[in-house]
C-alpha cells in the first residue's frame, strides 16, 4: 500500500511538470516557426512592392504613330491657305460670319432636288448629307478672308466625286462664292 501511496504522491508533481512544459512550448514556439525576413515583419503599408518583371515598363509596341502633316481632321476649324488651294475644286469662299454663312448654306442645301440632310452640327459646322448615291460632309470653317465652304469625304480629305462637285458649284453659285 505504501508504494501506491508513493505513486499517488508523485502524480501532481508530475502533472504540474507537464503543464510547465506544455506551457513553456506553447508560449515559446511560435518563434520556431516564424519567419525571419524583415520585410515580413514590417507593417502592410511600408512593405516592399513586388512588381511582375512584365509589368515594370511600358510596352512599345504598337506605339501611337506620328499622323502625316498633310491630312486634316473634319472638325477643324480653320484653314490654312496652302489647303484652301488644294481643295478649290470641292471648295469656295464667301464673305461674312461663319453662324451667318452656315444658315445660308442650310437654306441652299434645302432647295436641291434630290439631296438628303442626315444630320448638321453647327458647332462643327458640317451637314451630313447624301445627293446622287454619295454621302459625304459640307463643311463651313472660318478662313482670314471670310468663310470656306467644301465638300469632305468620309476621310477627312476633299470630297472629288462628281456629285460632291456639283453641289459644291450649285452652292457657290447661290452664295455668290468666290
Amino acid at each position: 500500500m505504501r508504494q501506491f501511496q508513493l505513486l499517488r504522491s508523485n502524480a501532481p508533481r508530475a502533472i504540474a511538470i507537464a503543464a510547465a512544459i506544455l506551457v513553456t512550448v506553447g508560449v515559446s514556439g511560435c518563434h520556431w516557426f516564424s519567419k525571419k525576413d524583415s520585410a515580413y515583419q514590417m507593417s502592410p503599408e511600408s512593405r516592399p512592392l513586388e512588381v511582375p518583371p512584365d509589368l515594370d515598363r511600358p510596352g512599345t509596341e504598337g506605339a501611337m504613330q506620328v499622323p502625316d502633316t498633310g491630312t486634316q481632321s473634319v472638325t477643324r476649324s480653320e484653314m490654312s491657305a496652302t489647303s484652301q488651294a488644294a481643295a478649290s475644286a470641292s471648295g469656295f469662299t464667301v464673305g461674312g460670319e461663319r453662324d451667318d454663312v452656315f444658315a445660308k448654306v442650310g437654306t441652299a442645301l434645302a432647295g436641291v432636288d434630290g439631296l438628303v440632310i442626315a444630320s448638321k452640327a453647327q458647332l462643327l459646322g458640317t451637314y451630313d448629307v447624301s445627293y446622287q448615291g454619295d454621302n459625304f460632309l459640307v463643311r463651313v470653317t472660318k478662313v482670314d478672308s471670310g468663310v470656306y465652304v467644301s465638300a469632305v469625304d468620309p476621310r477627312g480629305m476633299p470630297a472629288t466625286s462628281a456629285a460632291a462637285t456639283q453641289l459644291i458649284a450649285t452652292l457657290k453659285s447661290g452664295l455668290g462664292g468666290s
